[in-house]
């Protein structure tokens, strides 16, 4: 069952840009599991010495990602400041990360890929911030 599935029979789902948050959790989920594959991707390299930095955030990210998407997948009695912090924090998270993915992306396909869904999940990250504000 995909995430527009379960908000749509959810009995509180969110009365602002439903399809927004849809859109988020679904990108996060999304940079969680790319985030993840490039952080291994780097390990495989022979420069991986000069890819520490990106794996770090790579790392990160996922997991910030991971927990913002699962948080507003939580629809029952939200707490309006921590989602909206947790966005914040995934916006950042994932604006580092495309930075730093982006200067190795011209060697490396799989960064260039990731900083790409970093993007994605940013902008529907501050989709929602908006939705919410």
């Amino acid at each position: 069952m995909s995430v527009q599935e379960m908000f749509q029979t959810h009995p509180d789902q969110p009365s602002t840009s439903p399809d927004a948050f849809v859109q988020c959790i679904e990108e996060c989920l999304t940079c969680t599991a790319t985030c993840t594959s490039c952080a291994d991707a780097c390990l495989g390299e022979e420069d991986v010495h000069e890819l520490v930095r990106c794996i770090r955030l790579n790392l990160d990210c996922a997991d910030v990602c991971d927990v913002t998407g699962r948080l507003l997948t939580r629809q029952t009695e939200v707490e309006r400041e921590l989602a909206r912090q947790m966005l914040e924090a995934c916006t950042e998270a994932c604006r580092r990360c495309a930075q730093e993915c982006e200067r190795h992306a011209r060697h490396h396909e799989h960064c260039r890929v990731c900083a790409e869904a970093c993007r994605r999940c940013e902008r529907a990250c501050n989709d929602v911030l908006t939705a919410i504000a």
